[in-house]
Order: structure tokens, then C-alpha cells, then sequence
């Protein structure tokens, strides 16, 4: 059999799995069981392993600051138990799009409000009871949006060089020194992988460009 053609049947049959999977989800939403969390909002539903993934959030990647403490609060909210799950379409890695319940109070709210992850904008019916919660948590600086995730200092004295991801390319970052023209606008969020460096060297070392402004 011409090779083309297997792989062709095989992400068919692949797509056909994955489809049945999400609409028997959709018949049972009212009592699947959380078998695992993965991280600050990823986690694995029911005894067929959907990958799912909390709908308008964005959890610290592991590694970032903050991203322990997002997981770890996620697991003591609905690892093990059964909760009521709300679909909102899949993402670009095919993972469920979801809003999770337990007891009637909104998961992906109360890890908002606790400053424990972003809000991401996408459409969504609860998206303005969430973007209020992002900005209650940013105004009292909870979780991230306060010490030690944002950095208003560095951890060493001797070290000013600021190194700032770029928020919509994780692989690209710039790093401001005392005296360029944006040095002082620029945040130190380290949940977003920004981070202190002590000279140049280090910094671009670590793939960090001096930003065009720069002397």
C-alpha cells in the first residue's frame, strides 16, 4: 500500500478517536473525574486521557516563577474528583478548550483571582467576569503580579541588565541596559520567563539580543 495513503488512514482513524472521545465527554460533562494535572491549567479528563486545557488562562510554563504554585493549587482543587466540565472548542495542539465547576464555583476564576495565572482575551461567555478578576489581582499585585514574580529590583544589586522575553515569541528576547531609552518601562515578569542578567555575555548566552534602543 502506497505509503501516502496509510498515513492518510491513519490520522483519519486518529481524527475519528479523538472525535468520539470528545463527544462522549460532552454526554457525561456533569461527573468526569480530573485524573491528573499537568500543570497551572492543563490537565487529563476521564478514563479515556483527554488532554484539556482551562479556557481565557494562562499558567506560568514549568520552570517560570509562579508555575509550582499554580499547579499545586489546581491539583488541591480538582485532581481525583469529579467535576462539571463546560466545552469551549480545542486549541493548536488539540487539547479540549474547557471551563471547569466544582460546586458551582468557576475554577478558572478562582486561580484569576488568585493571582495564580494571565487571562488571555479569547471569546468566551465568562470572559468579562475573567478579565475583571485578572485586573482585581493585578491591582492588589496577588500571585505573579506581585514579589517575587514581579521584579521591581534585581536579586543582586550588581546585576541591571534586564532581560525581557518577547510576550508573543517565547523564543526571541531583548536585554535593556542602565541608560537605554526604554530601561525603565520595561518589567521584569519572571512567570514570563523574564529575567536579571549580570553582564551582556550571560544574557545573550541565554539567546538575549540588546534591544535596538540600546547605546
Amino acid at each position: 500500500m502506497n505509503i501516502l495513503v496509510v498515513l492518510v488512514l491513519f490520522f483519519a482513524l486518529s481524527l475519528g478517536v479523538n472525535v468520539y472521545q470528545f463527544n462522549l465527554l460532552q454526554k457525561t460533562a456533569d461527573t468526569i473525574l480530573v485524573e491528573r494535572v499537568i500543570d497551572g491549567d492543563s490537565i487529563i479528563l476521564g478514563s479515556n486521557g483527554i488532554r484539556a486545557r482551562l479556557k481565557n488562562v494562562e499558567a506560568p510554563e514549568i520552570g517560570n516563577c509562579g508555575a509550582d504554585q499554580a499547579k499545586k493549587r489546581l491539583q488541591d482543587l480538582v485532581e481525583g474528583k469529579k467535576v462539571k466540565v463546560e466545552f469551549s472548542g480545542e486549541d493548536t495542539y488539540n487539547r479540549s478548550l474547557v471551563f471547569l465547576f466544582q460546586n458551582n464555583t468557576l475554577i478558572n476564576k478562582v486561580l484569576m483571582e488568585e493571582g495564580l495565572v494571565r487571562y488571555d482575551g479569547s471569546p468566551s461567555s465568562y470572559r468579562d467576569s475573567l478579565r475583571d478578576a485578572h485586573q482585581e489581582a493585578v491591582s492588589a499585585k496577588k500571585g505573579i503580579y506581585g514579589l517575587p514574580c514581579l521584579s521591581e529590583k534585581p536579586d543582586d544589586p550588581k546585576c541591571l541588565i534586564k532581560g525581557n522575553v518577547d510576550k508573543h515569541d517565547t523564543d526571541k528576547g531583548m536585554y535593556f541596559l542602565p541608560g537605554c531609552s526604554e530601561y525603565n518601562q520595561t518589567p521584569i515578569e519572571k512567570d514570563l520567563g523574564d529575567k536579571w542578567f549580570c553582564t551582556e555575555k550571560e544574557a545573550q548566552k541565554e539567546g538575549f539580543v540588546k534591544a535596538t534602543h540600546c547605546p
